[in-house]
C-alpha cells in the first residue's frame, strides 16, 4: 500500500498558510510509465515523491522548465528551489497575504 505524505497547513514552497493546496508530483505522472525513470526511482517513490503547493507556486514550477526535466534533475523540494525563476517568484510571494492570487502573467 502506498502512504502519501500528510497534507500541510501550508505551501511548501512559498510557506503561506494557503487554504487550496495542490499536489506536485515531483516526478510527473506521465513519465511513471518511462523505462527511464522506472529505472531511476522505486515505483512507490514515483508515486510519493510530491510537494503540497499554492496555485501560483505549482504554475511558477511548470512554467520555469519542461516536465521532463524537472523529473530527472528537479525531483526535490530543494532542486526545486535552484532553479532562478522558482526561487525569486518564492521569495517574492512569501511575504504576500495568504489570500493573494497574483495576476496572471503572460
Amino acid at each position: 500500500m502506498v502512504h502519501l505524505p500528510p497534507k500541510p497547513e501550508h505551501c511548501e514552497l512559498c510557506q503561506r498558510a494557503v487554504s487550496k493546496l495542490t499536489r506536485h508530483h515531483l516526478i510527473p505522472r506521465h513519465l511513471h510509465r518511462k523505462k527511464r525513470f522506472q529505472k531511476l526511482f522505486p515505483k512507490e517513490e514515483l508515486v510519493t515523491r510530491t510537494l503540497w503547493v499554492c496555485r501560483p507556486c505549482h504554475n511558477t514550477i511548470h512554467k520555469a522548465c519542461p516536465e521532463y526535466e524537472l523529473g530527472l534533475y528537479y525531483n526535490t523540494r530543494e532542486k526545486l528551489l535552484e532553479l532562478e525563476e522558482v526561487q525569486v517568484f518564492v521569495a517574492w510571494l512569501r511575504d504576500k497575504p495568504d489570500d493573494f492570487v497574483p495576476k496572471h502573467r503572460r
